[in-house]
Order: C-alpha cells, then structure tokens, then sequence
C-alpha cells in the first residue's frame, strides 16, 4: 500500500464515523484510518523500549498487522538528556498486511528536547507531536543545541503539537502513594502509554495484567504504574487538545486462519531452535558468550531446560563454540548464537568443524562493523565472512531469514542441513530482524519436518581379510554426509582432530592425492545440499529484477509494491540460501535486461553474483546502521527501470 495515513490537518474534512465515550456532554470524534506509525522516543532511560512493546502487544491483541523498529544507544547508559542517549521505538500498524516498520512517523511521542530534536527530521508535515514540555528546560534545550524554545518559536508550525506536562501530570495522579517525586516520575511512560492506547482504542487488559506480572513483588508499584497507565487513557479522554481518536480496524484478511502471537526474531530463532532439537529428537546444547544484538536468545533458550535446552554461558567466543563442537561430537544438536566479531573469533573452530564434519549451526546476528562498530545497529555486512571467513578451503552452507516470524523457520531449515549433511551452518539473522517484531502464526506440530537422524551403530566397512570394521568417514553415496558416531558407542572408536583425515578411515593423512579428494568432496557436498529453486514474483512480464536476501525483503516487497502500483513492471525474487545458491538463480539471472541487489552493505551480494553468474548485477547500498525504506528504494528501483 503506497499511501500514507493522513494527518489530523489533513483529514479535516474525515465524516465521523463513530464516538468515544462522552465526558460529561462532550463528544469526541472517532475517525477511522487505514494504517498509523507511531515512535516513542526519550531517554534511554525514560522506558521508551518498555512502552513501545506494551503497545505493541496489545495491537497485536487487537488483530492488526503490525512490524516494529526498537532503536536505542550502545551506552549502558549514555549522558541524559543528549542526543547519543536517545532510544526510540517505533511501531507501524494497519488494517491490512505490511512488510516494514514504516519511513516516516505520523505521530512522536518525544519525552524530552533530544528525542525532540534527534527524530524531528524524520517527520512528514502534518504529523503530530505529543510533548513532555515539563523536560524542555532553558538547560536540557541548550544541551542539544536549542538556541531557544523549539515549542515556542513556530518551527513546528507545519506540524500538529500537543505539549502535554507529562511528568507534572504523572506525580499529581500518584499523589496520595508513598512514593518519592523521583520514584513517581518513572511511571511516566506509562502515562504517555495510557493516553496513546485512548488515542488509537489499543485494549488495556493485556497492560495491565503486565504490570501486575512484572511488579508482583511490589504491590505499590505496580499500582502506581496502573494508576499513571489509567490517568493517561483518562486526560486523552478529557483534554480539549485531543478532540480527534482513530479507530485502526483488525486486519482480517492479512492472515490465513490460526493461533498468532507477536514474536520477535531472536525470540522465533530460539523457538525454531528447540522445535529443531524436538522434531530431530536430540537435546539441544547452545554455547554461546553473550553480544548484542544475539544476547536473547541465550536468554530465551536458557529457560527452556524443560524441552532438554543446555545452555552454557561460556567466558568467551572460542570457549562457546569449543563447546558446542564437543555437544555437537557427542550427539547433540549444537548452536552457538554470536554477532559478526564473535565469528571472527569463532573462525578456527568453524573450519575444525568442517574438517570433523560435524552438524553444527552458527548463528551470527549481524550488526554494523568493522570492529566493535554499532552494536545496536543493523548491517549485512557479514555475508563474505560468512562465505570465506575461515583459513583454507572450508565451505559452509548458509540461510539467511526473511522477516522476524521467518526467523523459526530458518532456523528448522539450518537445522535440517546440518543434521543431514553433517556440516556446519550459518545462519544470517540481523540486528533489525532481531528486535523488530511482527505477527506469527504458531504452527501445528504436524507442520514441523522430520529432523531425526540415525546415528552410527555398528561396523559399515570389511577388510579384505574379511574383518569388520567402523570408518567414520565412510560417506553416504547420495549426501555425501559421513557416519555420527556417538562416543561411547563400542566398536565405534576413531580419531577426531584438524589435521587432514584418509579419506575413509580417518587416519592423519599427508597424502597430497588425499588430501585434494578431501578438499574437492567437502565441496562437492555443500554444493550439493538440497535447497529449492528461487521463486519470481513477475506478474507482469519485466525487463527488472530486483534481487534480496535476508530483512531487506519488507523494504523491498513494499518498494515492488508501490511501484506496480504506479504501474511500472517489475520482478522480485529473494533468496534464503546463499551457500550454494538454487540450482535456477543463473537462469533467472540472465531471463532479465536489468538485475538490481539492494543491500546494507557495499555490495557483497552482488560480488558474488557477478563471479559466479557473469551477470552485471547493480548494487544499490546503504551502511548506515538502519534498514531500507520502502519510498527510498522505490526510487531506486524506478530510476534502474527508466534508465
């Protein structure tokens, strides 16, 4: 959907089409829109993450289609009140189905002048902006470079102000608790929280049961979260400055029929892993030293110890995936969860695990380099690391998910060639994907695949003296996937290590002959992993392709979107495994005029394309630290067809 929600000023002349509840003799509008971005904004610690998920649980209650863009600093905590300490959270939902958080808020919730400042700029004229003017002293204002009072000197004429006293508000409702003014100004949040559920009828229930949950042990303060949450639903309703509400219908005919729930893509990626490790019927064993962005999903998977979930908290990179590699030897299904320096540092061991041809899967959450980089942005930068990353010849399959509900089905597919290839895998989630949340249906058991494996049992080899024997690199002729043998197991002992092995027998072996074989069969079997050829979305007969991988696919179908649309003629296919490529992506390549790979990063993608397929892919790149927007692509896109 190409159109924008329209602003208050702009639906002036909007017919009413229904009323809230009435004060006294006071009506108040309803007006009815098809789709709305809200971001939160405010100090890192104003609880702006907090308040943006609570709202987007109860939109995702509500049944609206919904993809969210949390956004906050790599400070533990920066300087308040400056523009490196300001977190945003962002929420776009709608009516219908979408695909990304949205490229420009209609409506700023800004808690104080950085948040003010630092998301102003990205703002269509018309929006609105709720402020908390308690904040917007002579010095917070000149701490970001506020000559004077930006509330004041009409440069937010073009847009639709609400200065709301959000904290004054907050400690006069919490006035009769036994709280410190300090202690009661942190349930501001909660007051801005309450006024935006009245504002776009968001259901209050699921809240408050939250803050009953998470503050059980403190009585006083979950009432006072309740009461500012109640005060801030009760002042929308009351106040002469927000005559207008909105009403976002459910989105009914988004989603095929089935139990969902909103689920972010760390959170999906550690239930695909345990969904992973039950349907191959193997304990689940993740070692893992903790790094943003991939942090949480340690922290999910280390409360599942009822579903057979081992985690271990190792005191760094090499340790986590040493250890995953001796689970993943000893018959478990192994995973180490890291950002891109965690694999740089992970590299040797991911080339013993080649080398030992072992299942194991590699979970790199990418994030903005090189170096320490920008822990908290986003980037696919790691696709070449991911690809070559290791000292000689050690292929590695990698998948790469789509949005953040993909993020389970990524992870059952990474699984799924690792298990049956007996190789390391990597699977390329993001930062944007991580954080950012959507709906997902929660799938029947019986959708799930058969991941189970039969491990070595006994002998697979006779001597020419007739004696049988076990070789742990005795390969199945079709995967070319040698035996698992689970130590132990008599009969089964052999030798495991990173010196080259004799084909067959696993003996050291210094044979240049073998050691070619080896090289060339460990090729061959990633190259021959099973994957499904690339679909093309081409209605309409294009001369351009637009080529993806991983999250850019929302920027991207929203961009394909618009322009088909405006009706232009263009094809969009996405890939989910990046090593080896489907057997068809070279002939859908060279089917079009024109190939365009949009990436955020400087071109990797489209590096390997050209090699490979001799094709003049055109990149078109983005590195700073942020997705794609679907208008800014759009624009891209038209320009490669009309040039």
């Amino acid at each position: 959907m190409t159109s924008q929600v329209s602003s208050p000023a702009e639906q002036a002349d909007e017919a009413v089409v229904g009323e809230q509840r009435k004060p006294g003799d006071r009506a108040k509008d309803v007006r009815r829109v098809d789709r709305v971005i809200i971001r939160f904004a405010g100090d890192s610690g104003d609880g702006m993450q907090l308040t943006g998920d609570r709202f987007t649980s109860e939109t995702a209650s509500f049944g609206n289609d919904l993809s969210t863009l949390p956004n906050f600093p790599a400070e533990i905590r920066a300087p308040a009140g400056t523009l490196p300490g300001v977190s945003s959270f962002q929420l776009h939902f709608a009516d219908h189905d979408i695909l990304t958080p949205g490229d420009a808020p209609n409506v700023l919730v800004a808690m104080n002048p950085a948040a003010l400042k630092a998301n102003v700029g990205d703002l269509p004229r018309g929006a609105e902006i709720i402020v908390n003017t308690d904040e917007f002293t002579k010095r917070a204002m000149q701490k970001v470079g506020y000559g004077g009072n930006p509330l004041e000197d009409g440069s937010l004429d073009g847009y639709h102000l609400h200065p709301v006293p959000l904290t004054t508000l907050t400690v006069e409702a919490l006035k009769d608790f036994d709280l410190t003014r300090k202690e009661a100004e942190r349930s501001k949040n909660m007051f801005a929280l309450g006024l935006l559920s009245w504002m776009y009828h968001r259901p209050t229930e699921g809240t408050e049961r939250f803050l009953r949950a998470k503050f059980a042990k403190k009585p006083q303060i979950a009432e006072a979260n309740l009461t500012a949450f109640r005060a801030g639903w009760n002042f929308g309703e009351t106040t002469e400055d927000f005559a207008v509400s909105y009403e976002i219908a459910p989105a009914t005919t988004a989603f095929p029929p089935g139990v969902y729930r909103n689920i972010s893509g760390n959170l999906a990626l550690a239930y695909g892993l345990i969904a992973a490790s039950r349907q191959a019927d193997l304990p689940l064993f993740l070692g893992s030293y903790p790094i943003t962005p991939a942090s949480d999903i340690l922290h999910e998977l280390s409360r599942h110890k009822n579903f057979g979930v081992r985690s271990f908290q190792a005191e760094d990179e090499i340790a986590g995936i040493g250890a995953a590699l001796g689970a993943a030897f000893g018959g478990s299904l192994a995973v180490t969860t890291t950002s891109g320096p965690g694999v740089a540092l992970k590299s040797e061991t991911v080339g013993l695990a080649v080398s030992l041809e072992l299942p194991l899967l590699i979970v790199d959450i990418q994030r903005g380099g090189p170096s320490t980089g920008l822990p908290t942005k986003t980037e696919q930068a790691d696709l070449l690391q991911a690809m070559y990353g290791r000292n000689g010849e050690a292929p590695v399959p990698i998948v790469a998910p789509r949005t953040p509900a993909d993020c389970f089905d990524a992870a059952l597919e990474a699984a799924r060639i690792a298990l049956t290839y007996r190789t390391p895998v990597m699977l390329l989630s993001d930062g944007y994907l991580a954080n950012g949340s959507e709906p997902w249906r929660v799938p029947e058991v019986d959708e799930l695949p058969d991941l189970r494996v039969q491990f070595a049992q006994g002998p697979n080899h006779t001597e020419a003296d007739g004696t049988e024997v076990f070789w742990p690199y005795k390969r199945d002729p079709h995967t070319l996937a040698r035996p698992w043998a689970v130590p132990g197991t008599p009969g089964l002992e052999h030798r495991i290590g990173g010196i080259e092995k004799q084909d067959g027998t696993g003996n050291i072996s210094y044979d240049p002959a073998n050691h070619d074989f080896m090289v060339r069969t460990r090729q061959a079997k990633v190259d021959g992993v099973d994957v499904p050829d690339i679909e093309v979305d081409d209605p309409d007969g294009a001369r351009t392709l637009v080529l993806g991988w991983g999250s850019t696919y929302g920027p991207i179908t929203a961009a394909v979107r618009r322009l088909r649309s405006a009706g232009e003629a263009i094809a969009q296919a996405h890939l989910r495994h990046l090593n080896p490529f489907p057997k068809n992506l070279g002939v859908v390549l060279k089917s079009y005029d024109k190939v365009v790979i949009p990436e955020m990063n400087l071109g990797q993608l489209a590096t390997l394309v050209r090699a490979k397929y001799l094709v003049d892919a055109h990149s078109y790149n983005q590195v700073n630290g942020m997705p794609f927007k679907a208008e800014q692509l759009a624009t891209a896109l038209k320009e490669a067809i009309d040039g």
